[in-house]
């Protein structure tokens, strides 16, 4: 089981080899970008999506960004991002072709930053928290990652792959489900889907039915 984990871990390290800098800006090509959104175009997914972070190398906090730009050589155009340094990349075949480049400025200079692609839902709320819903998501999770793994890993080295035991659901609170395949640790819940599931149209009920959710990503088996 480490293997997996091991395994998982470096395809997330070489996702962007060198784009990590000490310096007032770093620089990465828009193509390891484009890639991982051209999975997901093709994916048509409902939830399933892949994000880019920028997080300091030793805590894998949010590296503040100051500015950013994409850059080709005839060209420049802002870079949208948030303050929790998540990179709003548009999908965008001539960037790609034109060789296009992100130049991205720190607000601390002395941080050792790097960039970070997560596997997580967009558009996944409350109303969303029922038995159907969360193992289309598991499925969609599943599937992105296989995709993005690359036949290689997927098909032939499938078991390099980690073990996806469900969804892992943070809110914006302390949370409890009334069900024993929901475990909660204060605002953060583990949901270990099964086939069972598919097509099940029922709620899982909470005390805290008007909580938040902040975000969605993978289970993976430890």
């Amino acid at each position: 089981m480490l293997m997996k984990n091991s395994c998982f871990v470096l395809l997330t390290l070489l996702a962007f080899v060198g784009g990590s800098a000490n310096a007032k800006e770093f620089v990465v090509s828009y193509d390891g970008f484009y890639d991982r959104l051209k999975v997901v175009e093709k994916g048509n997914f409902e939830f399933a999506r892949v994000n880019f972070y920028i997080v300091d190398i030793a805590t894998l906090e949010p590296c503040k960004v100051k500015k950013g730009e994409i850059v080709t050589e005839n060209s420049s155009s802002p870079l949208t991002y948030t303050n929790q340094a998540q990179l709003l990349l548009p999908y965008d075949k001539q960037l790609d072709k034109d060789k296009a480049v992100v130049v991205i400025e720190p607000e601390n200079p002395n941080h050792d930053c790097q960039l970070k692609f997560q596997i997580e839902a967009d558009h996944f709320s409350a109303k969303n928290l029922n038995k159907a819903d969360i193992y289309q998501l598991h499925s969609e999770f599943n599937e992105l990652l296989s995709d993005l793994s690359g036949f290689f890993v997927s098909k032939l080295m499938g078991f390099l792959l980690p073990e996806q035991k469900g969804v892992k659901i943070t809110f914006s609170r302390p949370v409890t489900f009334d069900d024993p395949q929901v475990q909660c640790a204060q605002s953060n819940c583990t949901f270990e889907v099964n086939d069972a599931w598919q097509d099940a149209p029922q709620m899982f009920n909470s005390p805290n039915a008007t909580v938040d959710i902040v975000q969605v990503t993978p289970w993976i088996s430890k």
